[in-house]
């Protein structure tokens, strides 16, 4: 994970890696990805691709920020 004073490095990241970011469980990651699926679009094999994940972070709020649903 490349968290290092407020930042994050916009990379490919499984879910669970998503989850780790934010301090959540895969449950709950998933099912604020989900709400976001149109936008974000279907990862291909485990990793959800670098422009994916700076979507996520631009429709979630970079983590630590992260807003509740």
């Amino acid at each position: 994970m490349s968290i290092t004073e407020n930042t994050i490095e916009v990379k490919p990241y499984s879910l669970t890696e998503l989850a780790n970011i934010y301090g959540i469980t895969n449950r709950t990651m998933k099912s604020w990805i989900v709400r976001h699926n149109e936008a974000i679009g279907e990862k291909v094999g485990r990793l959800y691709n670098a422009k994916q994940v700076a979507i996520i972070f631009d429709r979630l709020g970079l983590p630590g920020k992260a807003v509740e649903y």
